[in-house]
């Protein structure tokens, strides 16, 4: 069985405890591989590392940088299969979605490539006139980044390339459900050209690696994505040495459904947003709130829907949807669902373990609007669809939320879709279709208790550099004294 290291300096090295532990397929219970047992001396060793490294790649020239991250990308294309059996194993996959994970990554390299050469600074007018002032924009260091299991690689390119290509240098540590996917991914990083240090992977639990990281005084910039109440811990603990700090947290989010659509075309749409990898996805679409008087028509189509997605091996095409991440996940959809029946909800469909760790796509119609089910991110394939007489009280539901991630609204009336879209209180609201949209250069974040701060793009680079005040004067300079 094969042992993996920590990937440090360019090379894998085990934990100093010499501890570790098994990464497991949620599919098949097999037993990928053990992952080094990270801990703070690990970490100590990690930051090293990226110390040295930063001097080097703060300093190379936007060029060089953007060369490197365009090989970088052109690597993770190359190691294609290599990477996507890892991810269809690890993270219990279909394959279609870790294709487009492997779509994903090289594409997020490529825009922070392009991003290198857009470190904009600032002139600005001043009173006197002999001093000439400038802003300029610098890495802030160390960024730890500490990566989800339910897209392991797509979010770590993303949450790294960015700070990568602002000339910081960056130390994962992925999620102990999916550490072999991270270590290959820094393996392919290095070969195509990576500087040694300048991405490293420690693996671990977060309280014995993932805190101490978070910690260490030498980094200077976290970005988390995962649950709001690990996210709550991760920001308490970055925020007594100050440290940048972007947070992508959950969501519950809302699908408007309004009464102008084609229900079997809104319950196809939705469906995706609802059951894309069993509903692990934080921007997945939970809450489906219908125009009256169609929901319960939209809630059978829906049903109808989810009975007939293709269940078979993670390698057909044909499979729409695989197994939760852990028996933990499982008893928590399971009680969500319990709940939102004993609350006078209506399972239509679903509502139980298939086998192993796989649940059923459940929709529940008329849910109640209190308690686990309807105010938590229950991060599995049930969709909850509630149906209102008016948009106003569409929108008035929408926000009724603590979270604010993401929206998506269903409508063929492009003023009704555009006023609801201001009105929502989400980091993102999108017309036309589900909840659950990417992009490398969009800001993806939210609202309350969905995050701090924005990944993707320009606003990656914004959130991980330092802007700097630099004056020059040129004549006489005068004081009171």
């Amino acid at each position: 069985m094969r042992i993996y290291g920590h990937f440090i300096h360019g090379r894998e090295v085990p934990a100093a405890s010499g501890e570790t532990f098994p990464s497991v397929a949620p599919m098949s219970g097999d037993i990928l591989g053990y992952a080094a047992c990270g801990t703070e001396a690990d970490v100590e060793v990690a930051v090293s590392s990226a110390q040295e490294a930063f001097a080097f790649w703060s300093s190379l020239p936007p060029a060089r940088r953007e060369r490197i991250l365009l090989e970088c990308a052109n690597a993770v294309e190359a190691h294609h299969d290599r990477l996507l059996n890892l991810l269809i194993d690890e993270s219990g996959s279909t394959i279609v979605k870790a294709r487009y994970e492997l779509l994903y990554t090289p594409s997020v390299l490529r825009a922070a490539a392009g991003e290198v050469r857009r470190l904009y600074g600032d002139t600005l007018p001043n009173e006197k006139p002999h001093r000439l002032s400038m802003v300029v924009r610098e890495p802030v260091g160390i960024v730890a980044v500490i990566s989800p299991f339910n897209a392991p690689l797509a979010l770590l390119a993303k949450m790294a390339a960015f700070p990568l290509g602002a000339g910081n240098t960056v130390i994962a540590k992925p999620s102990e459900e999916t550490p072999l996917i991270a270590v290959e991914f820094a393996k392919v990083l290095y070969e195509a050209g990576l500087p040694s240090g300048v991405f490293n992977v420690v693996t671990g639990c977060g309280s014995e690696c993932g805190e101490p990281l978070v910690k260490h005084p030498g980094v200077r910039g976290v970005a988390f994505t995962g649950s709001t109440a690990t996210g709550i811990k991760v920001g308490h603990i970055a925020i007594q040495t100050l440290k940048r700090l972007q947070l992508e947290l959950g969501g519950k989010n809302p699908l408007l459904v309004l009464g102008d659509m084609d229900m079997i075309k809104a319950a196809e749409i939705a469906a995706v947003g609802a059951f894309s990898h069993s509903g692990q996805i934080c921007m997945s679409s939970a809450r489906i709130i219908v125009e009256a008087p169609h929901g319960l028509t939209f809630a059978h189509a829906l049903a109808k829907k989810a009975a007939s997605l293709y269940l078979g091996d993670l390698r057909d095409e044909r499979t729409a949807y695989g197994p939760l991440i852990n028996q933990r996940a499982v008893e928590k959809v399971f009680r969500h669902v319990q709940l939102a029946r004993a609350g006078g909800g209506q399972v239509i469909t679903g509502g139980n373990v298939d086998h192993g760790l796989v649940f059923q796509p459940t929709v529940i119609y008329n849910p109640p609007r209190w308690g686990e089910c309807w105010e938590e991110e229950t991060f599995g394939p049930v969709a909850l669809v509630t149906e209102v007489s008016s948009l106003e009280e569409m929108i008035a539901i929408a926000n009724e939320s603590q979270y604010g991630l993401s929206a998506g609204i269903l409508t063929n009336d492009l003023k009704r879709g555009l006023s609801a879209a201001r009105q929502i209180r989400c980091g993102a609201v999108h017309l036309g279709t589900h909840s659950f949209q990417s992009d490398p250069m969009a800001p993806i974040g939210g609202y309350g208790m969905s995050g701090i701060g924005r990944s993707g793009g320009k606003y990656s680079i914004e959130h991980f550099t330092e802007l700097k005040w630099i004056s020059v004067e040129s004549g006489e300079t005068s004081g009171p004294f």
